[in-house]
């Protein structure tokens, strides 16, 4: 449904040549002066209306991709974001596949089974503790930028949310991350795999497994995290029943024509 312009009053057009932001000049026509449809006019939204609705749509997003991954199986059952075997390591994993049980003991396959499984709980243990982490992270979103991303894509305020807070996450994550992986005795399954694998590639000039364990999870964890965040902001913008407030409700039904 377009909307159409409406003229703008001077303390609209003071806040305009203050933040001197285009996407901004072009978007506060719509949203801020209000909107007619069939002769009904919907209500106009301030700055702050915006601003607010935004990050509450993000808090939203985040806490709901949060909890749904922090889940038993969070991660391990969902196809999206499961963390497989480190490719790095996969020759290794081959290897004792490969192997007859009267050549290997029967221990380490067992433990070599595991290791997917525990990847996969390190990466929903960490998640437990992102939420805030992301949450913290709107509390610096600018104006401009807040037009920007309601007039983006499905994805805008995910995107922007990953490019600007990302290299955060990962020095934060990262903790959260090893003390995780000892909770779930990943290494206990890990080091025999790759010790035994190591032993071979050594008598047959191949590259032994130098895998960064920790640096694999808070990686996958977080583009995992960010993955179903995304899921929960193309809910917020297209579902009117996902829009859980009074607020998001105005937001993006002043923008989508709902």
């Amino acid at each position: 449904m377009k909307l159409k312009k409406l003229g703008i009053g001077l303390g609209l057009a003071s806040t305009l040549l203050f933040v001197q932001c285009d996407v901004l000049e072009d978007v506060a026509g719509e949203i801020l002066g209000g909107a007619t449809t069939e002769g009904i006019t919907k209500p106009s939204l301030t700055n702050s209306e915006v601003i607010s609705g935004l990050k509450e749509a993000l808090t939203i997003g985040i806490t709901n991709g949060a909890n749904l991954s922090s889940m038993t199986d969070g991660f391990l059952k969902n196809d999206l974001i499961k963390l497989p075997f480190p490719p790095s390591a996969i020759e290794a994993k081959n290897y004792i596949d490969g192997l007859q049980d009267n050549f290997i003991n029967n221990t380490v396959k067992d433990q070599l089974a595991k290791i997917e499984l525990t990847l996969n709980r390190a990466a929903e243990e960490s998640a437990k503790k992102a939420a805030p982490i992301f949450v913290e992270a709107i509390k610096n979103m600018s104006v401009s930028d807040g037009f920007a991303i309601l007039k983006g894509g499905d994805d805008a305020a995910t995107t922007f949310l990953q490019k600007n807070t990302t290299a955060k996450l990962v020095e934060a994550f990262s903790p959260v991350v090893t003390e995780s992986i000892a909770k779930v005795k990943l290494t206990d399954y890990w080091n025999p795999v790759v010790s035994k694998y190591n032993a071979y590639a050594s008598l047959t000039e191949k590259n032994e497994i130098t895998t960064d364990l920790s640096k694999y999870v808070t990686d996958r964890a977080i583009s995992g995290l960010f993955t179903m965040v995304k899921q929960e902001e193309k809910k917020i913008r297209k579902d009117p029943i996902a829009q859980v407030t009074d607020l998001l409700k105005k937001v993006f039904g002043s923008v989508m024509g709902q």
